[in-house]
């Protein structure tokens, strides 16, 4: 199988995934004209034309479109022999976060650079690559006589917006899917590129746009202030509300649950495993520390804990335009991580409680752009796989395989295991907190990205013959 993934990732995935980069697919979310524009249709028809070129026998290439919503690509591979263990549903999407500012030198969104082993560019690690590496994973099994059953690949164009058409793609396919039984996520990754990293949970979300709004019109600071309350005074203190900002705990008692005592051992396990890792995992500027000494207490934050991150603001002038002025109003998106097992939509309307009730000085809040998306916990290993996670990580990587519990969100990953509670799941990748997934300088651990699709075409054959 190595030589088969080796030879395809060299001749054909890097040129077809680098071209694949040049393609401005943002996410609908950041692009409100996504189907006059037809950047999603392009990824979408860039990837059809490289599967159906693989020519892999009896398989089937569909682009399906449902009125009004972003459109998807399915690979359908028949099973190599009995097709009694259900289907496989090999996961990847295809759109894209916003370019942003301050790319590297020579660097930019939409040019792809091949740089000691990395491929720069938005899109090649989130999750452009997924695709290519489900593809090449089954014709590797194919070319070394080993066994997969029915294989179905598909490769949605939303999940950078929370894949909100997903659910009514899935119910329409159901019948085409049938039983699935395995489910492999090539949208996540790891600590280091040392191993093979299983995500065993993923955090949900609640985002919210919160309004304080104190004038009809902005006045003069000097003839205002002490009059008018500051609207970013009482955004402050709703803010308390939520979070004590002495440590960042969040105060809302809905988004907290019990963390689960196999998953704490499993943080535990992966700090032993690359000690020093969590620490050095973003680059922090100067003299700025993380929030905790203990690393295993960072990996429970971050994937066990519920977190606020302020994204957004409006209602500011940049600074070199401000006035003395007592602007009128101040928005923030809040943006709450959940735990994987909490419920968002009671974690939603807990916070909606807190942030409208009794509102100082009366003044007016408005609450706009909520979102909630419950997380996911994985299942119980089945004895094949975890044989298989074993075997394939001496071969493969040289390492034991290790856990983490995702601080992100793939709302895919919950819907399905509520479709499919029987079935094992594989969410791993070639993503590292260093592949800069969303800012500047997006880039693909290539070997990384290798040794994942020569461990997906294991995992493959370790399914068909349990």
């Amino acid at each position: 199988m190595q030589q088969t993934v080796r030879e395809l990732w060299e001749a054909e995935i890097l040129p077809s995934l680098s071209d694949f980069i040049a393609i401005p697919a943002l996410s609908p979310n950041f692009d409100a004209n996504w189907a006059a524009n037809g950047h999603l249709d392009g990824a979408i028809e860039h990837l059809r034309a490289w599967i159906s070129a693989r020519d892999i026998q009896g398989a089937r290439v569909d682009v399906v479109k449902l009125p009004d919503r972003t459109p998807v690509l399915l690979l359908d591979v028949p099973a190599t022999g009995d097709d009694d263990k259900g289907t496989v549903l090999l996961y990847g999407h295809l759109d894209k976060q916003p370019p942003v500012g301050g790319w590297g030198e020579g660097l930019g969104p939409w040019t792809p650079v091949l740089r000691d082993g990395k491929l720069f560019g938005r899109g090649a690690a989130d999750d452009g690559y997924a695709g290519y590496a489900a593809t090449a994973a089954i014709e590797a099994v194919r070319a070394s006589k080993g066994s997969h059953a029915r294989c179905v690949v598909l490769l949605e164009t939303g999940e950078e917006s929370g894949s909100p058409d997903l659910p009514a793609y899935l119910e329409h396919l159901s019948d085409q899917l049938g039983r699935v039984s395995l489910v492999v996520c090539l949208d996540s990754g790891g600590n280091d590129y040392e191993r093979l990293w299983l995500t065993t949970s993923l955090r949900g979300l609640a985002s919210v746009d919160l309004t304080v709004r104190v004038l009809d019109a902005g006045q003069h600071s000097g003839l205002a202030s002490g009059v008018v309350p500051s609207s970013f005074r009482v955004i402050r203190r709703l803010l308390d509300r939520v979070e004590d900002a002495e440590s960042g705990e969040i105060l809302i008692k809905e988004m907290h649950v019990d963390i689960p005592d196999d998953r704490a051992g499993e943080a535990a396990q992966a700090v032993a495993a690359a000690p020093g890792t969590v620490r050095a995992l973003f680059p922090l500027h100067g003299d700025t520390r993380p929030v905790d000494d203990d690393e295993v207490e960072l990996v429970l934050n971050n994937g066990w804990r519920p977190t606020l991150s302020v994204i957004g603001a409006s209602g500011f002038p940049e600074p070199v335009d401000a006035g003395n002025v007592l602007r009128p109003f101040t928005t923030l998106t809040l943006s709450f991580r959940l735990p994987p097992t909490a419920d968002s939509l009671v974690a939603l309307e807990a916070v909606r409680d807190a942030l409208t009730s009794d509102v100082p000085y009366g003044a007016t809040v408005e609450l706009t752009r909520t979102e909630a998306a419950d997380g996911w916990n994985a299942p119980r290993l089945a004895p094949w796989l975890r044989d298989a996670l074993d075997a394939l990580s001496g071969e493969i990587f040289g390492n034991p395989w290790g856990t983490v519990s995702l601080g992100g969100s793939i709302p895919f990953m919950g819907l399905l295991a509520h479709l499919y509670p029987d079935a094992q799941f594989v969410i791993t990748g070639a993503l590292g907190a260093d592949s800069n997934a969303h800012v500047p300088d997006e880039w693909l651990h290539v070997k990384q990205a290798e040794r994942v699709t020569e461990a997906v075409a294991h995992l493959l054959d370790a399914h068909a013959r349990a």
